[in-house]
Protein backbone atom coordinates (compact mmCIF):
# COMPACT_ATOMS: atom_id res chain seq x y z
CA UNK A 1 0.00 0.00 0.00
CA UNK A 2 1.07 3.56 -0.59
CA UNK A 3 0.02 6.84 0.94
CA UNK A 4 -2.86 8.88 -0.52
CA UNK A 5 -0.41 11.68 -1.30
CA UNK A 6 1.75 9.46 -3.54
CA UNK A 7 -1.31 7.91 -5.18
CA UNK A 8 -2.54 11.41 -5.98
CA UNK A 9 0.79 12.26 -7.64
CA UNK A 10 0.59 9.07 -9.69
CA UNK A 11 -2.89 9.94 -10.94
CA UNK A 12 -1.86 13.51 -11.77
CA UNK A 13 1.19 12.30 -13.66
CA UNK A 14 -0.94 9.80 -15.56
CA UNK A 15 -3.47 12.43 -16.60
CA UNK A 16 -0.74 14.81 -17.69
CA UNK A 17 1.43 12.35 -19.65
CA UNK A 18 -0.89 9.54 -20.69
CA UNK A 19 2.01 7.14 -20.11
CA UNK A 20 1.63 3.44 -19.51
CA UNK A 21 2.84 1.91 -16.26
CA UNK A 22 6.48 1.36 -17.31
CA UNK A 23 7.08 4.82 -18.72
CA UNK A 24 5.03 6.28 -15.88
CA UNK A 25 7.40 4.66 -13.38
CA UNK A 26 10.36 6.15 -15.22
CA UNK A 27 8.69 9.59 -15.24
CA UNK A 28 7.89 9.52 -11.49
CA UNK A 29 11.44 8.48 -10.66
CA UNK A 30 12.91 11.30 -12.75
CA UNK A 31 10.49 14.11 -11.83
CA UNK A 32 9.30 13.23 -8.33
CA UNK A 33 11.98 10.79 -7.12
CA UNK A 34 9.19 8.31 -6.39
CA UNK A 35 10.15 4.66 -6.85
CA UNK A 36 7.20 2.42 -7.78
CA UNK A 37 7.22 -0.87 -9.65
CA UNK A 38 5.11 -1.32 -12.81
CA UNK A 39 2.94 -3.84 -10.92
CA UNK A 40 2.17 -1.35 -8.17
CA UNK A 41 1.36 1.29 -10.75
CA UNK A 42 -0.96 -1.15 -12.50
CA UNK A 43 -2.98 -1.62 -9.30
CA UNK A 44 -3.12 2.15 -8.69
CA UNK A 45 -4.26 2.88 -12.23
CA UNK A 46 -6.83 0.07 -12.26
CA UNK A 47 -8.54 1.10 -9.05
CA UNK A 48 -8.73 4.67 -10.30
CA UNK A 49 -10.36 3.72 -13.58
CA UNK A 50 -7.35 3.83 -15.91
CA UNK A 51 -7.76 0.50 -17.64
CA UNK A 52 -5.96 1.51 -20.80
CA UNK A 53 -7.10 0.87 -24.34
CA UNK A 54 -5.97 -2.18 -26.23
CA UNK A 55 -5.62 -1.92 -29.97
CA UNK A 56 -8.13 -4.34 -31.46
CA UNK A 57 -6.40 -7.26 -33.10
CA UNK A 58 -7.57 -8.53 -36.44
CA UNK A 59 -8.07 -12.27 -36.21
CA UNK A 60 -8.77 -14.97 -38.75
CA UNK A 61 -11.51 -16.75 -36.88
CA UNK A 62 -13.87 -18.45 -36.85
CA UNK A 63 -11.79 -21.59 -36.95
CA UNK A 64 -13.56 -24.80 -37.86
CA UNK A 65 -13.90 -28.12 -36.11
CA UNK A 66 -13.57 -31.06 -38.48
CA UNK A 67 -16.76 -32.73 -37.25
CA UNK A 68 -18.77 -29.61 -38.07
CA UNK A 69 -18.09 -29.90 -41.80
CA UNK A 70 -20.91 -31.35 -43.87
CA UNK A 71 -19.19 -31.94 -47.21
CA UNK A 72 -15.79 -33.48 -47.99
CA UNK A 73 -13.08 -31.07 -49.12
CA UNK A 74 -14.84 -28.03 -47.71
CA UNK A 75 -12.25 -28.02 -44.89
CA UNK A 76 -8.65 -29.20 -44.96
CA UNK A 77 -6.23 -29.23 -42.04
CA UNK A 78 -2.76 -28.39 -43.34
CA UNK A 79 0.46 -28.67 -41.35
CA UNK A 80 4.17 -29.35 -41.57
CA UNK A 81 6.09 -32.00 -39.66
CA UNK A 82 9.74 -31.79 -38.71
CA UNK A 83 10.81 -35.38 -39.30
CA UNK A 84 14.28 -34.76 -37.88
CA UNK A 85 13.24 -35.10 -34.24
CA UNK A 86 15.83 -36.92 -32.14
CA UNK A 87 13.41 -37.37 -29.26
CA UNK A 88 11.05 -39.30 -31.52
CA UNK A 89 13.43 -41.09 -33.87
CA UNK A 90 16.23 -41.85 -31.44
CA UNK A 91 19.90 -41.12 -32.02
CA UNK A 92 20.51 -43.90 -34.55
CA UNK A 93 17.72 -42.97 -36.97
CA UNK A 94 18.40 -39.25 -36.46
CA UNK A 95 22.06 -39.75 -37.41
CA UNK A 96 21.10 -41.90 -40.40
CA UNK A 97 18.75 -39.21 -41.70
CA UNK A 98 21.39 -36.49 -41.36
CA UNK A 99 24.09 -38.55 -43.07
CA UNK A 100 21.85 -39.49 -45.97
CA UNK A 101 20.72 -35.86 -46.35
CA UNK A 102 17.06 -36.76 -46.49
CA UNK A 103 14.36 -34.07 -46.69
CA UNK A 104 13.62 -32.77 -43.22
CA UNK A 105 10.04 -31.52 -43.55
CA UNK A 106 6.82 -33.28 -44.41
CA UNK A 107 3.90 -31.24 -45.75
CA UNK A 108 0.48 -32.69 -44.98
CA UNK A 109 -2.95 -31.95 -46.41
CA UNK A 110 -5.60 -33.74 -44.33
CA UNK A 111 -9.22 -33.58 -45.53
CA UNK A 112 -11.37 -32.85 -42.49
CA UNK A 113 -14.38 -35.08 -43.17
CA UNK A 114 -12.73 -38.30 -44.38
CA UNK A 115 -9.12 -37.92 -43.10
CA UNK A 116 -7.72 -38.49 -46.60
CA UNK A 117 -4.15 -37.19 -46.74
CA UNK A 118 -1.78 -35.93 -49.41
CA UNK A 119 1.95 -35.56 -48.68
CA UNK A 120 4.98 -33.68 -49.99
CA UNK A 121 8.52 -33.06 -48.70
CA UNK A 122 11.08 -30.28 -48.60
CA UNK A 123 14.51 -29.42 -47.26
CA UNK A 124 13.46 -25.87 -46.38
CA UNK A 125 10.46 -24.62 -44.43
CA UNK A 126 9.43 -21.65 -46.55
CA UNK A 127 6.39 -19.75 -47.75
CA UNK A 128 7.33 -20.50 -51.35
CA UNK A 129 7.20 -24.22 -50.69
CA UNK A 130 3.82 -23.81 -49.03
CA UNK A 131 2.40 -22.01 -52.06
CA UNK A 132 3.85 -24.69 -54.29
CA UNK A 133 2.22 -27.43 -52.19
CA UNK A 134 -1.11 -25.59 -52.23
CA UNK A 135 -0.97 -25.26 -56.01
CA UNK A 136 -0.23 -28.96 -56.48
CA UNK A 137 -2.99 -30.17 -54.16
CA UNK A 138 -5.62 -27.83 -55.59
CA UNK A 139 -4.60 -28.85 -59.12
CA UNK A 140 -5.00 -32.50 -58.10
CA UNK A 141 -8.49 -31.87 -56.73
CA UNK A 142 -9.56 -29.98 -59.85
CA UNK A 143 -8.09 -32.73 -62.03
CA UNK A 144 -10.57 -35.17 -60.47
CA UNK A 145 -13.57 -32.86 -60.70
CA UNK A 146 -13.73 -31.45 -57.16
CA UNK A 147 -14.68 -27.82 -57.76
CA UNK A 148 -15.82 -26.54 -54.33
CA UNK A 149 -13.91 -23.90 -52.35
CA UNK A 150 -11.45 -25.52 -49.96
CA UNK A 151 -10.64 -23.89 -46.62
CA UNK A 152 -6.97 -24.44 -45.73
CA UNK A 153 -6.79 -24.28 -41.93
CA UNK A 154 -3.24 -23.94 -40.62
CA UNK A 155 -1.28 -22.91 -37.55
CA UNK A 156 0.60 -19.60 -37.26
CA UNK A 157 3.90 -20.79 -38.76
CA UNK A 158 5.81 -18.41 -41.00
CA UNK A 159 5.62 -20.97 -43.82
CA UNK A 160 1.86 -20.33 -43.85
CA UNK A 161 2.17 -16.55 -43.72
CA UNK A 162 2.81 -15.93 -40.02
CA UNK A 163 0.60 -13.59 -38.00
CA UNK A 164 0.68 -10.42 -40.13
CA UNK A 165 -2.93 -9.65 -41.17
CA UNK A 166 -1.88 -7.72 -44.27
CA UNK A 167 0.31 -10.59 -45.42
CA UNK A 168 -2.46 -13.14 -44.90
CA UNK A 169 -4.88 -10.95 -46.86
CA UNK A 170 -2.33 -10.61 -49.68
CA UNK A 171 -1.75 -14.38 -49.84
CA UNK A 172 -5.48 -15.05 -49.94
CA UNK A 173 -6.13 -12.52 -52.67
CA UNK A 174 -3.12 -13.28 -54.84
CA UNK A 175 -2.65 -17.03 -54.49
CA UNK A 176 -5.43 -18.86 -52.64
CA UNK A 177 -8.59 -17.30 -54.07
CA UNK A 178 -7.55 -17.83 -57.74
CA UNK A 179 -7.19 -21.53 -56.88
CA UNK A 180 -10.61 -21.68 -55.22
CA UNK A 181 -9.07 -21.90 -51.73
CA UNK A 182 -9.20 -19.82 -48.56
CA UNK A 183 -6.44 -19.55 -45.94
CA UNK A 184 -7.58 -19.51 -42.30
CA UNK A 185 -5.96 -19.88 -38.86
CA UNK A 186 -6.58 -21.99 -35.79
CA UNK A 187 -6.74 -20.09 -32.48
CA UNK A 188 -3.28 -19.79 -30.95
CA UNK A 189 -2.54 -22.50 -28.44
CA UNK A 190 -5.53 -24.63 -29.52
CA UNK A 191 -4.12 -27.34 -31.76
CA UNK A 192 -7.27 -29.36 -31.22
CA UNK A 193 -8.80 -27.48 -34.14
CA UNK A 194 -6.23 -29.26 -36.33
CA UNK A 195 -6.39 -32.43 -34.28
CA UNK A 196 -6.78 -34.83 -37.19
CA UNK A 197 -3.67 -33.76 -39.03
CA UNK A 198 -1.74 -33.55 -35.73
CA UNK A 199 -2.80 -37.09 -34.81
CA UNK A 200 -1.84 -38.36 -38.26
CA UNK A 201 1.73 -37.21 -37.67
CA UNK A 202 1.97 -39.64 -34.79
CA UNK A 203 0.97 -42.41 -37.20
CA UNK A 204 3.73 -41.22 -39.56
CA UNK A 205 6.32 -41.75 -36.84
CA UNK A 206 4.98 -45.07 -35.57
CA UNK A 207 4.14 -46.70 -38.89
CA UNK A 208 6.52 -45.12 -41.42
CA UNK A 209 9.65 -43.41 -40.13
CA UNK A 210 10.59 -45.48 -37.10
CA UNK A 211 10.10 -48.90 -38.81
CA UNK A 212 11.41 -48.03 -42.29
CA UNK A 213 13.68 -44.99 -42.19
CA UNK A 214 16.84 -47.05 -41.65
CA UNK A 215 16.30 -48.68 -45.08
CA UNK A 216 15.87 -45.34 -46.90
CA UNK A 217 19.15 -44.01 -48.33
CA UNK A 218 18.16 -41.14 -50.62
CA UNK A 219 15.34 -38.75 -51.40
CA UNK A 220 13.88 -40.88 -54.19
CA UNK A 221 13.61 -43.89 -51.91
CA UNK A 222 11.84 -41.70 -49.37
CA UNK A 223 9.33 -40.58 -52.01
CA UNK A 224 8.71 -44.17 -53.08
CA UNK A 225 8.13 -45.28 -49.51
CA UNK A 226 5.91 -42.23 -48.85
CA UNK A 227 3.78 -43.08 -51.89
CA UNK A 228 3.28 -46.60 -50.53
CA UNK A 229 2.45 -45.23 -47.08
CA UNK A 230 -0.05 -42.79 -48.59
CA UNK A 231 -1.68 -45.68 -50.47
CA UNK A 232 -1.86 -47.75 -47.29
CA UNK A 233 -3.19 -44.83 -45.19
CA UNK A 234 -5.92 -43.80 -47.65
CA UNK A 235 -6.95 -47.16 -49.11
CA UNK A 236 -6.07 -49.94 -46.68
CA UNK A 237 -5.58 -48.74 -43.10
CA UNK A 238 -8.80 -48.75 -40.99
CA UNK A 239 -9.64 -45.60 -39.02
CA UNK A 240 -11.68 -45.56 -35.83
CA UNK A 241 -12.24 -41.86 -35.20
CA UNK A 242 -15.59 -40.09 -35.24
CA UNK A 243 -17.87 -41.37 -38.04
CA UNK A 244 -15.15 -43.66 -39.45
CA UNK A 245 -16.21 -47.03 -37.94
CA UNK A 246 -13.08 -48.83 -39.13
CA UNK A 247 -13.36 -47.59 -42.72
CA UNK A 248 -10.55 -46.22 -44.81
CA UNK A 249 -10.63 -42.56 -45.92
CA UNK A 250 -11.42 -43.67 -49.46
CA UNK A 251 -14.30 -45.89 -48.30
CA UNK A 252 -15.67 -43.02 -46.25
CA UNK A 253 -15.46 -40.77 -49.31
CA UNK A 254 -17.41 -43.37 -51.30
CA UNK A 255 -20.08 -43.52 -48.59
CA UNK A 256 -20.54 -39.75 -48.95
CA UNK A 257 -21.38 -40.11 -52.63
CA UNK A 258 -18.05 -39.39 -54.32
CA UNK A 259 -17.49 -41.86 -57.15
CA UNK A 260 -13.79 -41.28 -57.69
CA UNK A 261 -11.16 -43.73 -58.98
CA UNK A 262 -8.68 -45.24 -56.54
CA UNK A 263 -5.88 -43.27 -58.21
CA UNK A 264 -7.29 -40.13 -56.62
CA UNK A 265 -6.15 -41.35 -53.20
CA UNK A 266 -2.52 -41.68 -54.31
CA UNK A 267 -1.29 -38.12 -54.69
CA UNK A 268 2.33 -38.35 -55.97
CA UNK A 269 4.69 -37.11 -53.20
CA UNK A 270 7.30 -34.68 -54.49
CA UNK A 271 10.29 -32.68 -53.23
CA UNK A 272 8.93 -29.14 -53.25
CA UNK A 273 12.34 -27.44 -53.31
CA UNK A 274 12.98 -28.90 -56.77
CA UNK A 275 10.14 -26.96 -58.38
CA UNK A 276 9.63 -23.87 -56.19
CA UNK A 277 11.44 -20.59 -56.80
CA UNK A 278 11.70 -17.13 -55.29
CA UNK A 279 10.23 -15.80 -58.53
CA UNK A 280 6.84 -16.89 -57.22
CA UNK A 281 6.80 -14.08 -54.68
CA UNK A 282 8.52 -11.47 -56.83
CA UNK A 283 7.08 -11.80 -60.33
CA UNK A 284 3.84 -13.74 -60.02
CA UNK A 285 3.11 -17.41 -60.40
CA UNK A 286 2.71 -17.83 -64.17
CA UNK A 287 6.23 -19.05 -64.79
CA UNK A 288 6.16 -21.32 -61.76
CA UNK A 289 2.73 -22.69 -62.68
CA UNK A 290 3.94 -23.86 -66.10
CA UNK A 291 7.05 -25.40 -64.58
CA UNK A 292 5.03 -27.21 -61.91
CA UNK A 293 2.54 -28.52 -64.44
CA UNK A 294 5.26 -29.89 -66.69
CA UNK A 295 6.89 -31.86 -63.88
CA UNK A 296 3.83 -32.79 -61.87
CA UNK A 297 1.78 -34.01 -64.84
CA UNK A 298 4.45 -36.60 -65.55
CA UNK A 299 3.85 -37.99 -62.08
CA UNK A 300 0.07 -37.82 -62.52
CA UNK A 301 0.21 -39.81 -65.73
CA UNK A 302 2.48 -42.39 -64.18
CA UNK A 303 -0.18 -42.86 -61.54
CA UNK A 304 -2.91 -42.93 -64.24
CA UNK A 305 -1.41 -44.76 -67.26
CA UNK A 306 -4.81 -45.06 -68.94
CA UNK A 307 -4.82 -41.25 -69.32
Amino acid sequence: KISPQIEKKVIEARKMTGYGRKRLGWYLLREEEIVLSPHTLRHILNRNGFKGKRKPRKVFYPAYWAWETEEPFSLAQADTKNILDKGTLGTKLWTHMVRKKLPRYQWTFCEGKTRMRFLAYSYELSLVNNLCFTFLVMSWLRRFGIEREVIWQTDWGEEFGGSNPEKIAMLNEKYYQPLGACLTRIPKGKKGYNGRVERSHRADDEELYIPFLHNIHNAQELLDKAAGWEYFYNLVRPHYGKEMDGKTPFERLKDLGYNLPREFAVFPPIILDTISTDCLLETGNNLLAHYICAIFCKKIYRARPES
